[in-house]
């Protein structure tokens, strides 16, 4: 059951995090953070979402502010650096953000990049982390997805190439030219953002599962989903803020098996979040999060942004799925 709108509405603090680096096209994120009887939610769907995409974020924020955390097996999880498209010589500012990091994960494939950036990037990463995993965003055709693995490969292994291209025959296309390479391929978007997130597992488009709390509609919702596949499950965020951080943290802690560095400690690439929760010697340790009060103060998105999310969240509410 849902609580009331009045209610919610009442809890409701909406922030703007500066980024260190422009990520996903922006360098502010914007969330909406619910103080909750349970705990504190984020509703942080990216402004692009229609309502019906936007309502699973805000199911998760609901859930993770008025209910409790499941049971966890772990309390603590292994999670990879995220390096965005930066230069070469950028890497290694960013892989300090992430100390103790054993994974690394390289966006490529972006926009107005060539190939040639990618693999620089990538090598100036493995000269630090030796285990790298690359995210294209679905950036690529087929046949771009398998040159790029060609020549990302070419001084070093891939964990996984994640969402290489956009569609799941796609990918399973990749998958299957790459299996001779032993490039293992990754599905996130095809999960997040499907209307049947087990079809990408039944095509045989991927080895790796990626799974954002947000985008499912919540930490029950999203293990729920882990139970149903019978591929290896990688946890990550979705540019959230240190609150949705803790709610990552405590689905892959309650996942029953967890083969891989998780996508989670994102929070590096905020100039200043609403609470600290920082990498230790490369895990974070499962706990609930509180924003500072100084922080919310000070982060406060303005008055007219605060006034959109409000009504954005008045729009996505009767579209909700009960938590």
């Amino acid at each position: 059951m849902l609580p009331p709108l009045s209610d919610i509405l009442e809890r409701l603090h909406v922030v703007a995090l500066p980024m260190r680096v422009r990520f996903r096209g922006i360098t502010v994120r914007e969330v909406a953070l619910i103080d909750g009887p349970a705990g504190w939610g984020e509703f942080g769907a990216f402004p692009e979402y229609e309502p019906a995409e936007a309502a699973h974020w805000l199911a998760a924020g609901i859930e993770s502010a008025y209910r409790p955390t499941p049971s966890a097996v772990r309390d603590r999880v292994p999670v990879n650096a995220t390096v965005p498209a930066v230069e070469p010589e950028r890497v290694p500012e960013v892989l300090a953000r992430f100390p103790g990091a054993r994974t690394a994960k390289v966006k490529v494939a972006e926009p107005g990049q060539t190939l040639a950036d990618d693999v620089a990037r990538v090598n100036a990463v493995r000269a630090a982390i030796p285990a790298v995993r690359v995210d294209a965003n679905g950036g690529w055709t087929v046949d771009e997805a398998v040159a790029a693995a060609a020549a990302l490969t070419a001084d070093g292994a891939l964990e996984y190439i994640e969402q290489p291209c956009r569609t799941v025959s796609e990918l399973a296309e990749v998958r299957r030219r790459l299996a001779p390479l032993g490039v293992a391929v990754a599905a996130d978007e095809s999960i997040r953002r499907a209307d049947d997130p087990l079809a990408v597992v039944r095509a045989g488009a991927a080895d790796i599962a990626v799974l954002k709390v947000a985008p499912l509609g919540g930490i029950s919702a999203m293990l729920a989903i882990a139970a149903a596949i019978d591929i290896p499950i990688v946890v990550s965020s979705a540019l959230d803020s240190a609150v949705g951080i803790a709610a990552g943290v405590a689905a892959a802690a309650a996942l029953p098996s967890l083969e891989h560095a998780c996508g989670l400690a994102t929070g590096g690439l905020f100039v200043e979040d609403v609470a600290d929760l920082r990498p230790v010697d490369g895990y974070l340790y499962l706990g609930a999060v509180a924003p500072e009060p100084e922080r919310l103060t000070a982060l406060a998105a303005a008055p007219d942004r605060r006034d959109w999310w409000i009504a954005r969240v008045r729009e996505c509410l009767p579209l909700t799925a009960p938590v």
